[in-house]
């Protein structure tokens, strides 16, 4: 359900595990509609009844997407579908409040940033109930905060206020079965000059073996806490000192499983079928290092970006080989002017990634003519 950039990693990942795919969205020209094997046009929280007799004769329902409206309508509604239904919406409200999920990590000892006004300036001012980087502001003085609140204001929200951290943006993901839960993989997340992810990196040595484990632990204790019954990720700032969470987010997220895939031949959309399902996992990480990034080009000038400015990309298609890749899902066409492309590749180790990337990118610059690349990041880090 749902056919926007969730909506690709899904369809990505279950066909990547063997199984047929079938989208629902309420618009005619969501591109997660493009790659699956069959889609309909339905709005259902409008059109239950319509959308009941497609979902009665799936094997599995995973919602992609991010309306309450439409999530809430899917959990009435989860009796009379063919098979499991992939989401916990208990977990998910309890994630959408930044200041509830805050408390219970808190109350569990997970590293959490400093509040304000423990903490000096810089801070990051951030809605409690948006994901994303929708509302979050860098604050550097009491001017910029009062613009700071006013956004949050404008949103109909309530502030959380902690310090700006810096270092790497980490991700990791866990399943539970309302009982218990299973970690699985750490990735780095790379930021645009928006701060939105543009790049996607899994490999060995991202976090100290010690460390990668006590957050592993991290998201195992929060999943356990609230008896999550789903798929959940967390994301954090690592540095020398360690890591501080940021936020907990319990649906599926878009960008970091499909590098997973890439790196590990894990696929999280497989596992948590099979934790659904009663099943064992079938997890045998291969331990490769891979990339999971976007670009945007036109005419003379290619960036990369994030997800944000990816999701305008219109039909998009799954090519393996193009360009050099491993694989791209885009739109891409020959001699078109403005396209979109996420590059998906792994290598055995580290220098043998850093070459096809930079091969891949090398051909799409020669083939396309560019003239500028711009590699776009955040002016603080």
């Amino acid at each position: 359900m749902g056919g926007a950039l969730q909506g690709i990693e899904a369809v990505y990942l279950a066909q990547k595990a063997g199984y047929e795919t079938f989208v629902l969205d309420r618009r005619e020209d969501a591109p997660a509609r493009s790659i699956s094997d069959s889609s309909a046009t339905i709005d259902v929280v409008a059109e239950p009844e319509k959308a009941m007799k497609l979902l009665s004769d799936c094997d599995a329902v995973i919602p992609a997407l991010e309306n309450l409206d439409a999530l809430q309508k899917l959990d009435s509604m989860k009796s009379g579908f063919g098979g499991p239904f992939l989401f916990d919406l208990n977990a998910y409200d309890i994630s959408c409040s930044k200041e509830r999920s805050n408390q219970i990590m808190a109350d569990l000892g997970v590293p959490l940033p400093r509040p304000y006004p423990e903490c000096g300036f810089p801070i990051i001012v951030k809605p409690s109930g948006q994901s994303g980087s929708v509302g979050v502001s860098e604050v550097n003085n009491e001017e910029e905060m009062e613009m700071a609140l006013q956004k949050v204001k404008d949103l109909n929200d309530t502030p959380v206020i902690q310090e700006f951290v810096h270092g790497k943006s980490l991700s990791i993901e866990t399943i539970g079965n309302g009982k218990t839960a299973q970690a699985y993989i750490t990735t780095e997340v790379v930021l645009d000059e928006n701060y939105d992810c543009k790049q996607v990196l899994c490999q060995p040595g991202i976090l100290s073996d010690e460390e990668d484990t006590r957050f592993g632990m991290c998201i195992k204790q929060v999943a356990e806490a609230i008896h999550l019954n789903g798929l959940m990720d967390m994301e954090a700032i690592g540095d020398k000192n360690g890591f501080r969470v940021l936020e907990i987010d319990a649906r599926i997220p878009s960008q970091t499983p499909a590098c997973i895939l890439a790196g590990t031949s894990i696929n999280l959309l497989d596992e948590l079928y099979r934790a659904a399902s009663g099943q064992e996992s079938s997890a045998k990480n291969t331990r490769r290092w891979s990339s999971y990034e976007h670009f945007h080009i036109n005419g003379p000038v290619m960036k990369s970006c994030g997800e944000k400015v990816f999701s305008h990309v219109d039909h998009p298609r799954i090519l393996r080989g193009m360009f050099g890749a491993d694989e791209m899902i885009t739109d891409y066409e020959p001699g078109k002017n403005e396209w979109y492309v996420t590059m998906i590749n792994s290598g055995k180790d580290k220098e043998e990634l850093f070459w096809k990337r930079k091969d891949a990118i090398n051909e799409i610059i020669r083939d396309c003519e560019i003239e500028d690349f711009i590699d776009s990041t955040p002016k603080v880090v």
